[in-house]
């Protein structure tokens, strides 16, 4: 059964980038020692241009504020607590009577807006570039792929609003994105996916969020398979959207994110989830200067992201 279920991933990575051995996606076109993947498309050339859309100066802050109700995928959960280390009992430290807070976070990364690394998602205990789990997991740290190996992320954005083009202000769970969907909205937002961007879909999904929590982690709309295959030959450096896992629930067939595998796994293609892109949608910023300096949390599998757009 697990045979057959990693050849039919091949076979489809097979037909979306035509390579000659089924078990070509575990070979890096950078080289066996590459661990960052599609960020490789990220030239200095490439950050020039995007900062030239830079014309307003507005700026946009794409994670959201995450406490103890914020909804996560099973079984994350997330806790600050908030202490006075050492002043229990007297006024302040010293004569001038210092006082401050700490904080204690207690949870999982993957909760709130967050950057699934190459490390997180694997075939077959096989990860990108042909890793294989025993060869480099290890409970105090990823030893190969680990989230502070990610460079800096400063390119183009490209915004695709879903809820518009399906005019509403939620789009359906089990709505898939694929290249039908991804070339019309493009088109009618007259923007061109390109080598080096990060795309991101506006579903409205996030607003559930407090509202209606249950239908919120129950499903969503999200990105087909056909659609993976094909931001992934255009050389994207990764795909977020305002939902928790990118990828349309429920799936489109048996096969269990293999949104993600297409992604991680077979093409080093980042994924992050649970953006905030109402503002971006409600000023139709369809392109923007993107930039992402993750928290460098060393052999870290995901991180807790807040991404900025820039116009």
């Amino acid at each position: 059964m697990r045979l057959a279920f990693v050849l039919s991933c091949s076979v489809a990575l097979l037909d979306a980038v035509g390579t000659a051995s089924a078990q070509d996606w575990t070979k890096s076109k950078w080289g066996p020692n590459d661990e960052i993947g599609a960020a490789n498309y990220m030239k200095p050339e490439l950050v020039v241009k995007a900062a030239g859309l830079v014309k307003t100066g507005k700026t946009y802050a794409l994670g959201i504020p995450v406490d103890s109700k914020t909804p996560a995928y099973p079984p994350r959960a997330f806790k600050v607590t908030i202490v006075q280390p050492g002043q229990a009992g007297i006024p302040g430290l010293g004569p001038n009577k210092t006082t401050y807070n700490d904080d204690i976070i207690e949870g999982w990364v993957g909760v709130g807006s967050q950057l699934d690394g190459l490390g997180h998602l694997g075939i077959e205990h096989v990860y990108y570039n042909g890793n294989k789990l025993a060869d480099f997991a290890d409970p105090t740290g990823l030893k190969k792929l680990g989230i502070e190996k990610v460079p800096p992320m400063v390119t183009r954005g490209v915004l695709l609003d879903m809820a518009a083009h399906y005019g509403t202000d939620v789009v359906k769970e089990g709505t898939a994105f694929n290249v039908k969907e991804i070339e019309e909205v493009a088109k009618k937002q007259g923007v061109e996916i390109r080598q080096g961007d990060v795309v991101i879909f506006h579903t409205g999904w996030l607003s559930l969020i407090g509202k209606d929590d249950k239908r919120y982690s129950a499903g969503e709309p999200g990105l087909g398979v056909e659609g993976a295959k094909y931001l992934t030959g255009k050389g994207v450096v990764a795909v977020g959207a305002d939902t928790w896992g990118l990828e349309v629930l429920p799936f489109e067939s048996k096969n269990i994110f293999e949104v993600h595998q297409i992604l991680l796994a077979m093409n080093g293609t980042y994924i992050l989830e649970n953006l905030d892109t109402a503002e971006l949608a409600k000023d139709k910023a369809y392109e923007f200067l993107f930039v992402l300096g993750q928290p460098r949390f060393k052999g870290g599998v995901q991180s807790m992201i807040n991404p900025v757009a820039i116009r």
